[in-house]
This record gives C-alpha cells, structure tokens and sequence, in this order.
C-alpha cells in the first residue's frame, strides 16, 4: 500500500468571504492541501495562525486597518518556525506586493489566477526549492529595488565580500528563477551540494527564502536590471 503524501496545512487571510470561499472549495479538492482555517483581517491573522501553526498562509495584501504586509511582518517576526506567506493580490505590478516580499512573504499570487496555478503555487512555496513565478519576482524588484536600496556600489561589494565565488554563482542563478536542480545541472555538481550552497547563501545574506534573497541582490545591486 502506498504511503498517502502529508497534508499541507493552510491558513485563509481575506476580509471577503466570497474569496475565502472559494479559495477553500479549490485547495480542498486536492488530497495534499488541507484549509485548517480562516482570518477575516490582518489583526485576526496573527492569533489564528499562532493556533494553528499552518505550513502555508494565503494574506490578502488590501485589508482594511491591518493590511497583509503588516500582517506578514508581524506572524514572520513574532512566531518561532513561521509559515510560509504567499500574499493575494489584484495587481501584480504594485508596490504594496513589493512590500509584502520585502516583510517576507515567499511570493504573490494574483486574485484571477486559475486553480492550477494557486494549487501549484501553495505546492511550490511549501516545498521552497524554486522561485513562484520568477519572471514577475524579478520585474518587481527590477522595478523597486533601485528606490529602495542604499549606495548600491558599495552595497554591492559588500554582498560579494560575504559570499564564496561559489555561492555568488549560486545566487546569481537564483535571481534567474532556477530551481535546486537546474542549478545542479548547470554548475554540473549534485542537489545535495546546491542545497547546501543556497542554504549559505540564505544564512549569510540573512534572508528566509529565496524570494528575500533575490530582492537583497537587486537592492544591493549585485544583480542589476537588464
């Protein structure tokens, strides 16, 4: 008999409760994803989730008084061993998704995507080895991150000096979207030593995820647009 594969737990954050609705009804249809339960605000959200230690929290980024970046601060900067946050937006192109990943949320999702991207989305994030839609990641931060980042040729330098040559090359491939196993196989070396590589990367940059590395490399300009 084949082992059943363990749930992911989820986490609903929207002050709508048609989109809470309906984001149940499409997640709990798959035999992996598991909606322990739901916030109807950014305040309810850090309770709800404290309670429920979930794998995976969908936040709505527009809420009225607490809006999902200040949500997502306070669940990653209060909770020990967080969730992963994926923040639901209407705009993909928005300063307020910008902010969001920059508080730590793993990645976006915009509110008319298809079932099988949000399904695949909650997959992607749990498992943390690739980038969610990296293209529009990296548009985001090409877009924001000048604005945002210190003297960026400096800034630059110093991330360089923090990292091996080996993992700058890592990190660099990281910024182009590529999962664990395309990195393997375009610096020819196994998984298990990339996974160790990003996890350095992540430790020394002092970032959570990939998404917040990604941003500290064009907000350091080590990684410039273009």
């Amino acid at each position: 008999m084949s082992t059943p594969p363990s749930l992911l737990r989820i986490v609903l954050v929207d002050d709508e409760r048609m989109v809470r609705t309906a984001l149940r009804a499409i997640l709990s249809s798959e035999p992996d994803l598991e909606v322990v339960g739901e916030a109807g605000s950014g305040a309810e959200a850090v309770p709800v989730v404290r309670e429920l230690r979930p794998d995976v929290v969908l936040m709505d980024v527009r809420m009225p008084d607490v809006d999902g970046i200040r949500a997502t601060e306070r669940i990653l900067g209060t909770l020990p061993d967080p969730p992963r946050v994926i923040v639901v937006t209407t705009f993909e192109n928005d300063s307020y998704v910008y902010d969001a990943l920059r508080a730590g949320a793993s990645g976006f999702l915009l509110k008319r995507a298809r079932a099988a991207e949000l399904v695949q989305a909650v997959r992607l994030v749990a498992r943390s080895d690739s980038l969610l839609f990296p293209a529009a990641v990296r548009a985001l931060a090409a877009e924001h991150a000048a604005a945002r980042g210190p003297d960026r040729e400096a800034s630059a330098r110093a991330l360089r000096d923090r990292l091996s040559e080996r993992e700058a090359v890592v990190l660099r491939l990281m910024t182009d979207g590529l999962s664990n196993s395309e990195i393997a196989a375009r610096m020819a070396v196994g998984p298990a030593t990339v996974k160790t590589h990003v996890g350095s990367v992540l430790t020394k940059l002092g970032v959570r995820d990939r998404t917040q590395a990604v941003i500290a490399a064009y907000e350091s300009g080590f990684v410039t647009p273009g």
